[in-house]
């Protein structure tokens, strides 16, 4: 490996760790071949482990920081996979710039939700709202809170160390989550919970019908 790649390349701890897990939860709700987007894909080794266990999808990873694009690049490279260039995508830009001949058909979310603003998840919302056809789903992975159920002691205080480094950061209520969901017409499809107190949370855009646009 030259001396360039090696440098390039991030590892990330957790993703070794759950990938496994999340791979079996996506062979349940992705499409069987398409194109997938992923947002917020950090050091890239969970689109080089995806595709090469998913190889009827094309995963197109994406991120908004440099050296996160470089080692997503690094990877692809290492892996000797035939993978799109990663795009330089934010959650919350006011429209995704993607090429012409890409029919997305599932947005994949991992670990992003708790350390980005409020406004960059609800950004992820309604973009993937105008890039995915009926029927296409949002997976998303990470902790959250869920009313009615204890909040675990590790992502309680979890959620105070985010919020000590930002007050715009934190484990986000599910319920507020699914609500600003359905304002963009996804509907919640699935709950699968993960190790270390995660959850798998996967969402379908509604089919419109002619009646959806009728007039009051």
């Amino acid at each position: 490996m030259n001396s360039t790649l090696k440098k390039a390349k991030l590892c990330f701890p957790a993703t070794s760790r759950n990938r496994a897990a999340i791979l079996h939860v996506l062979r349940q709700h992705l499409p069987a071949k398409g194109d997938v987007l992923e947002i917020a894909s950090g050091s890239g080794e969970h689109a080089v482990y995806f595709q090469k266990n998913l190889p009827n999808v094309i995963w197109r990873a994406s991120d908004v920081d440099p050296a996160h694009l470089a080692s997503i690049s690094a990877w692809i490279e290492y892996e000797s996979l035939d993978m799109p260039k990663p795009l330089d995508l934010d959650a919350n830009a006011e429209h995704w710039k993607l090429p012409e001949d890409e029919e997305i058909r599932s947005v994949v979310c991992i670990n992003m939700f708790h350390i980005v603003p409020w406004k960059s998840c609800l950004g992820l919302f309604r973009n993937a709202s105008t890039v995915l056809k009926g029927g296409g789903k949002i997976y998303l992975y990470g902790p959250f809170k869920i009313n009615g159920k204890p909040f675990p002691q590790s992502n309680y205080r979890f959620d105070q160390a985010l919020r000590s480094q930002d007050p715009n950061w934190g484990v986000r209520n599910l319920d507020q989550v699914c609500l600003e969901a359905e304002n963009r017409d996804f509907k919640l499809s699935a709950i699968t919970e993960m190790p270390a107190n995660n959850l798998s949370v996967v969402f379908e855009h509604k089919i419109k019908t002619n009646n959806d646009n009728s007039p009051m």
